[in-house]
């Protein structure tokens, strides 16, 4: 990645970008696939080892590129993505996740992402809010790392959000913390600066801005999820890795007999029902 980003030609002259970081090797294919079909107009698919020609997509524009990057190490997403941005020009938009995660915002199914961002910088944001959605296998006899493509479920009630608050113990205007999902059911198996299921997963380059570990960007204007005078586009991340991580770590598999409950249920892979379900907003895009 670092040889690539020191010398990346037309690669990243066009956006949006997507990155896509490669923890292990669950649904790859699939996850590329589907920011393929949304749009981006090029993919770093980042990851320990190379690729096995199975694990990648049909590419026949060539927008996938996988770059040896250490992805298993603490902080991953901070590094690479804050290297991104300073390697891209400015006012490129990028999005980035994990394999097993999947993009969606309004109309997702009949719109590309570059349209969809196209509005959203006519509104003068810079920044998107993205919830990020635990998806989960509805049993863990069958499918024992959590994870179904088909057969996916997800909390359709159980979500909230409170004040953030800034160092001088006030509120930050426009800031909210989200919770809910997995992180929220299964709070106990996660550090606290873990549990929140809020990431501004897409937003565009500008000169000095940083990634925090939080998954917060440095300039606060980002971090709000609209702006002063209307609601905005949000989008959400559907993604099984907190319930990849439940199934595996010492300290959780041992009392995880399931994830489902009375708020489980089926997701359609739909950004209609994630909008029915209040885990989007369309604002004035139609």
């Amino acid at each position: 990645m670092d040889a690539f980003l020191a010398s990346p030609g037309d690669h990243l002259r066009r956006g949006p970008i997507a990155i896509i970081l490669i923890e292990d090797m669950v649904e790859v294919a699939a996850t590329l696939s589907h920011h393929i079909e949304a749009g981006f107009k090029k993919i770093l698919a980042l990851s320990p080892e190379p690729l096995p020609p199975a694990d990648l997509p049909d590419d026949p524009k060539g927008r996938v590129l996988n770059l040896l990057f250490d992805t298993r190490v603490s902080g991953a997403h901070v590094r690479a993505v804050n290297a991104v941005i300073e390697a891209a020009p400015a006012d490129t938009w990028l999005y980035y996740g994990y394999n097993a995660e999947f993009l969606f915002y309004p109309f997702s199914e009949s719109r590309g992402v570059g349209e969809m961002l196209a509005f959203h910088a006519e509104e003068r944001r810079r920044g998107m809010l993205t919830y990020v959605i635990d998806l989960y296998a509805p049993d863990l006899a069958r499918h024992p790392d959590a994870v179904s493509m088909d057969e996916a479920m997800f909390d359709g009630t159980g979500y909230y959000a409170l004040g953030r608050s800034d160092r001088s113990s006030g509120i930050r205007e426009r800031q909210l913390d989200f919770f809910g999902g997995l992180r929220w059911r299964f709070e106990e198996h996660l550090p606290p600066d873990r549990r929140r299921i809020d990431r501004i997963s897409l937003f565009r380059t500008e000169k000095g801005l940083r990634l925090l570990p939080d998954h917060r960007l440095s300039i606060e204007e980002y971090n709000t999820y609209s702006c002063p005078w209307h609601n905005n586009l949000t989008a959400a991340v559907a993604s099984f890795r907190v319930a990849k991580a439940l199934v595996r770590n010492p300290g959780s598999r041992e009392q995880i007999r399931g994830f489902t409950w009375r708020n489980s249920e089926p997701f359609r892979w739909s950004s209609h029902q994630l909008m029915e379900r209040g885990l989007m907003e369309p604002g004035q895009w139609f």
